[in-house]
């Protein structure tokens, strides 16, 4: 049935067809997924907000019934914007166990969970040993939980670190302590401005370099380079000089479609947040590289990136604040709120073209429900204008 609302700004009201997605889809097969998660939040008497343990728990079942595997405590989750170490250890503890339960019942629940060092205070530099031992602890915490482990981009350690020896020495002795390989996270600094000059250097190929240095070093315990850089020329360079067997994960949340489509030179796997927002087209498209039906490929996923792109918009930071609209729009939480009161990082003529172009890409998969409430959305805000 076809939905329709009135929006400010629009002379004629949206229709809202039935998407048509399937329920649910196998894990691809020709790229490796993984869809980084939001916490869903709700709110306390007194003008406070709790992490809402079941609709977060919920939001990763739905990842995963869509065949991605999940990228957990991550800044997709608000790790360094309010999400703390002592929540992010009860929500890798809580992931973790939840995919252990969907494993035992023959369910796929890939999981990898971010280690960082953000149990260190900001606004100081630290001796490269502290920043050691406290990446050190994260990473025996998730590996004991069980889990697949994403080597975080550290605010410290990019407060701390003078030269890319520094980071080399650091990312070296933490190797060491992996059980498995891990998977490299290289953060831009649109998304997080702290991590300026990360890999000792604001040159991208000066970076690379030593990147690449790390990886030759690590004797095959680097899975992959999770980059977040939004250049796709910057990523598909790197890319063609990673060593036979190491994956680069692209978290270019703006260019994603053609970085995993491929070129002749090869492909990019994928680590996104964008994969929250968009999940059941982004899942059909996947399926439709599996088939071989790159035409089909290209459309489903191509009308996601108009949507994706404005979540993205700067400041590139702030985009968790769609992420967690479009699961209230889709039903997966009861509450439009974020810890630390991030939904309102966004104004209100910011979520109506997200919900026009959700509704684009076919990522409203309940067109009624979503429609009920950006209605209360709108008067609320109304209200309170």
């Amino acid at each position: 049935m076809t939905e329709r609302i009135s929006l400010p700004g629009r002379a004629e009201p949206l229709e809202i067809d039935p998407p048509g997605w399937a329920a649910g889809y196998p894990p691809p097969v020709s790229r490796r997924a993984y869809a980084a998660a939001h916490v869903a939040a709700r709110p306390e008497a007194g003008g406070g907000v709790s992490i809402n343990w079941e609709s977060t728990m919920r939001f990763r079942d739905h990842l995963w019934a869509h065949g991605f595997s999940i990228a957990e405590a991550m800044d997709t989750a608000q790790r360094g914007m309010g999400l703390s170490w002592d929540q992010a250890r009860e929500l890798i503890t809580r992931s973790a166990s939840r995919a252990a339960e969907r494993r035992a019942t023959g369910q796929q629940a890939g999981l990898a969970c971010g280690a960082g060092t953000d149990q260190l205070a900001e606004g100081r530099s630290y001796p490269l040993r502290e920043i050691i031992d406290a990446y050190a602890e994260q990473l025996a915490f998730v590996q004991a939980a069980g889990s697949d482990v994403i080597l975080m981009a550290s605010r410290a350690l990019a407060a701390s670190a003078r030269t890319p020896r520094g980071y080399l020495h650091v990312y070296e002795t933490l190797l060491a302590q992996a059980s498995r390989p891990v998977i490299l996270h290289w953060l831009g600094e649109a998304f997080d401005p702290a991590l300026h000059g990360y890999w000792g250097s604001t040159d991208f190929d000066s970076a690379a370099d030593t990147v690449l240095e790390l990886i030759e070093r690590a004797g095959g315990m680097v899975d992959g380079v999770k980059l977040s850089v939004l250049d796709a020329g910057k990523e598909m360079a790197l890319r063609r000089r990673l060593p036979a067997g190491v994956r680069l994960y692209t978290g270019d949340d703006f260019n994603y479609a053609e970085l995993i489509r491929g070129d002749e030179h090869g492909h990019s796997d994928a680590l996104l947040g964008a994969f929250a927002a968009v999940t059941a087209p982004a899942a059909g498209a996947l399926h439709a590289l599996d088939n071989g039906d790159i035409a089909g490929y290209d459309v489903m996923m191509n009308a996601t990136l108009p949507l994706s792109r404005l979540i993205f918009e700067e400041p590139t930071y702030y985009y968790k604040a769609g992420v967690a609209f479009l699961a209230w729009l889709n039903g997966f939480q009861p509450h439009f709120a974020m810890i630390g009161g991030l939904e309102a990082k966004r104004p209100t003529e910011h979520l109506i073209r997200v919900f026009e172009l959700a509704a684009a890409a076919g990522a409203l998969t309940d067109p009624a429900l979503a429609v009920s409430r950006m209605s209360e959305l709108l008067a609320t805000r109304a209200a309170f204008s």
